[in-house]
């Protein structure tokens, strides 16, 4: 009986391809992503230049640092570590120490890791503001669209329903057990995929932005009042680090979401519009 079921299911369902997103959404996915890839690379140059992260108005050589990925020892005896809020972890091979030609070097972040791969802050400084404005334009004609559009009202504003704590545990029960949307359902975002884009959207990169502007002396001077906001330009730094982690992370886990849940269909929909659902047709 059971068996019969199942072939019926499989017999009747048929793949019905729908467009998911727009040309706009496509295009600023992907400059998006560009972007994002530069001026992490070029991010982690320019603190390679001083691998401390302080809070207040004040950091240098000597204060009180919340975050240091350095080393210490001498030639073959060097070796890496992180430390954060007193405490230190060893991280050798990784963090603080990197390897030259055979050689142990002092170096928060390796060079395959960092944009240029030799250590020059201002060639780091020059890569990292040119595809910080290019993020910035290309941010404020996503919002700009998503706005005039619709985008946002129809496709990422949650509803109540999906709101309710009991609708956002079982949507949380269903990603911890891989159980993907299907049929209408998959028409659109789930509950936490519009909560997690508001968040990164709303929270994560006007901090990230804000955070960096705060640390340009000349925006300093025409807009004194964002030093205040985040309570000087030492800890703008440090709030910029943690934005800057948060959305690895989050590109981390929306790259192995993607994977899991169907690779080449979500890659298709990502440049071409279409996304393929599967759908029981009726029986004729």
């Amino acid at each position: 009986m059971n068996g019969n079921a199942s072939n019926d299911n499989a017999r009747y369902r048929r793949t019905v391809f729908i467009r998911r997103h727009s040309l706009s959404t496509r295009l600023t996915h992907w400059l998006n992503a560009l972007c994002l890839s530069f001026l992490l690379l070029s991010g982690l140059q320019i603190f390679n230049a001083h691998p401390e992260l302080y809070w207040g108005h004040y950091g240098g050589d000597g204060d009180r640092a919340v975050l240091t990925i350095g080393s210490e020892g001498e030639g073959a005896q060097t070796r890496g570590f992180v430390r954060v809020a007193g405490m230190q972890f060893a991280t050798t091979g990784v963090l603080g120490v990197s390897d030259l030609e055979g050689e142990p070097i002092s170096r928060a972040f390796p060079p395959w890791a960092t944009i240029p791969s030799f250590q020059d802050l201002a060639a780091g400084r020059r890569w990292h503001f040119f595809f910080a404005w290019l993020f910035l334009l290309n941010g404020i004609f996503y919002l700009g669209f998503s706005v005039l559009s619709g985008h946002f009202r129809r496709d990422l504003a949650p509803t109540t329903r999906e709101l309710s704590p009991r609708h956002l545990w079982r949507e949380v029960l269903d990603h911890a057990r891989l159980r993907f949307p299907e049929g209408e359902d998959a028409r659109r975002y789930n509950a936490l995929q519009k909560l997690t884009y508001l968040a990164v959207i709303v929270v994560l990169l006007p901090l990230m932005v804000l955070t960096g502007l705060t640390m340009s002396p000349g925006i300093d001077a025409a807009f004194p009042a964002l030093v205040d906001l985040f309570g000087g330009r030492q800890s703008a730094r440090t709030i910029h680090f943690i934005t800057a982690s948060l959305l690895v992370l989050f590109v981390i886990v929306h790259i192995v979401m993607v994977a899991l849940s169907g690779a080449w269909n979500n890659l298709r929909s990502m440049i071409t519009g279409r996304y393929a659902i599967h759908e029981k047709s009726p029986k004729s």
